[in-house]
């Protein structure tokens, strides 16, 4: 497979951390990998929560939330990556473009747009998102040796799997869309 078959096929694509993986960062989590090119690659963890919760975004931020939507008051931030861990990126599911927000597939969305935020707090914004801190980054040729050196197993990505509430079982489920059971994987890494 030459290098553009391999960047066409990993942007909107699961990485899923692969047993072995001995980085206490990425152990057990799934990456939405959403730019990837011969200079590099960007993802977000899609399955590590923060302590943060949506309402304390709005709070820093000065955005005005309903008190009575706890539900909303209450939805998990998470970790997407040990990059620019400050700024806040939002994967949506909507075909409305907010400022900036870059479309990565028919049906998914990437956006740092602090209006999102207000339009989300005020329920004018999409039906499924989800808010994290921080991205990972790649330099280039660098995830496709941790790919070659069975760190990563790359799945197709879903909507249903990056919106998911079931955070915990993320990666396990990624992985199974393959035929894969991460269960039943040795930690140690192999070739055949």
């Amino acid at each position: 497979m030459n290098n553009t078959d391999l960047t066409n096929s990993l942007e909107n694509q699961f990485l899923i951390a692969m047993p072995q993986l001995a980085d206490p960062y990425f152990a057990n989590t799934v990456t939405y990998l959403w730019k990837h090119s011969d200079e590099g690659a960007l993802g977000i963890v899609i399955n590590k929560p923060l302590k943060a919760r949506l309402a304390d975004i709005f709070k820093e931020l000065e955005i005005t939330c309903p008190d009575d939507d706890e539900h909303l008051r209450q939805q998990r931030v998470f970790a997407g990556g040990p990059v620019e861990r400050e700024k806040g990126f939002i994967i949506y599911d909507s075909s409305k473009a907010w400022k900036s927000s870059v479309k990565i597939s028919d049906t998914i969305n990437i956006s740092t747009s602090r209006e999102l935020l207000r339009d989300i707090a005020n329920g004018s914004g999409p039906e499924h998102y989800l808010v994290a801190l921080g991205c990972a980054g790649w330099d280039g040729g660098q995830l496709e040796r941790e790919i070659a050196a069975n760190t990563w197993l790359t799945a197709p990505a879903t909507s249903e799997l990056i919106f998911s509430d079931d955070y915990k079982n993320k990666a396990v489920n990624a992985a199974a869309q393959l035929g894969v059971d991460l269960n039943k994987l040795s930690p140690e890494a192999g070739h055949s």
